[in-house]
């Protein structure tokens, strides 16, 4: 891309596992500076096979054009570093539980009065508010609660998850 639309953009990456990270990998792939929050033990997909060269092929996928830094959200220092990126950043997208970036100090209201153009994106399966809010929405939870699961397998064997991620 000769001239990426979001070029001049910052995120900071507080996602993991599948719809937060693809989320962010569409923004890099338009330009913008994306800085991924890794936990001290690296990200959820970065050993899951295939693997090659030491990484998975998944995190590959989900990661490219991004920045990395690892920081122990539950210590004061990470969470400071955390505070320092998002008052500097354009847009902020994570994927915690309702509640979590809250109970860290670092919900809406943290970022709001000193970065106030800050886009704050929070993805939920289920949504903040709605009974199931606090469920994680894993591909196999989607699978099952739709009836997804029951189409697959033998026809008079137990509700069997694709092979794939597909939700």
């Amino acid at each position: 891309m000769n001239n990426p639309c979001l070029s001049n953009v910052r995120v900071l990456d507080l996602t993991r596992v599948l719809a937060g990270p693809f989320c962010t990998a569409l923004l890099a792939d338009l330009g913008a500076e994306v800085i991924k929050i890794e936990t001290p033990g690296g990200d959820d997909y970065r050993h899951v096979p295939p693997v090659a060269d030491g990484t998975g092929a998944l995190f590959r996928l989900l990661n490219r054009g991004k920045k990395s830094v690892a920081l122990d959200l539950r210590s004061d220092r990470g969470l400071d570093i955390v505070r320092q990126l998002a008052l500097s950043s354009d847009i902020l997208v994570e994927n915690f539980r309702p509640g979590v970036m809250e109970s860290m100090g670092l919900g809406y209201e943290t970022f709001a009065a000193e970065n106030p153009g800050l886009i704050q994106v929070s993805i939920s399966g289920f949504g903040r508010e709605s009974p199931m809010g606090d469920l994680a929405a894993y591909d196999l939870v989607i699978q099952a609660m739709t009836g997804f699961m029951d189409l697959t397998g033998e026809p008079d064997g137990p509700p069997t998850m694709t092979g794939e991620s597909v939700a």
